[in-house]
């Protein structure tokens, strides 16, 4: 079965259109205060995720359901003025703390820093990222709380 040009023009307008309709300026001038993902498989419904935005269209919580449609976890997150996630607090399902997280920006707005912590503000881990001349990330390392480099992803670019 052959598929139109036009076909497949319509799909990635369509696909376009829902894509850019949820970025923050959107969000916040419909006034959209939540989205609800749901899974529908073998004539059953379960809700994925609901992202709750506060006024200017940031997230400001993510609830994060398990396959069976139950409480997994909770990612409340908090914002600076440039709109930058500075702060996470992730829990589970009774609502107690399993990690937070606190990022670091340049002045360019690009995330240079992520530090991991448990509930009892333990450090554990810390992911630093470099980028090249143009903005790109080229780099992400993830250290132990010794400073012991763990991982290390690069990333490159071509054309």
């Amino acid at each position: 079965m052959k598929i139109k040009k036009s076909g497949i023009l319509i799909l990635v307008c369509l696909f376009c259109s829902v894509s850019f309709a949820q970025k923050k300026k959107e969000l916040k001038k419909y006034g959209i205060k939540t989205i609800v993902v749901t899974d529908s498989e073998n004539g059953k419904t379960i809700t994925d995720t609901k992202t709750v935005f506060d006024a200017n269209g940031q997230a400001i919580q993510e609830i994060n359901y398990n396959k069976e449609g139950q409480l997994k976890s909770t990612i409340y997150s908090k914002y600076n003025k440039d709109g930058d996630v500075i702060e996470e607090t992730e829990t589970d399902e009774k609502g107690l703390v399993v990690e937070k997280r606190q990022m670091k920006y340049n002045p360019l707005g690009e995330k240079i820093e992520e530090v991991v912590m448990d509930k009892d503000n333990k450090f554990l881990r810390r992911n630093v990222y470099t980028y090249d001349a143009r903005g790109f990330k080229t780099e992400k390392k993830v250290l132990d709380a010794a400073g012991k480099l763990i991982s290390s992803k690069k990333y490159s670019y071509s054309k």
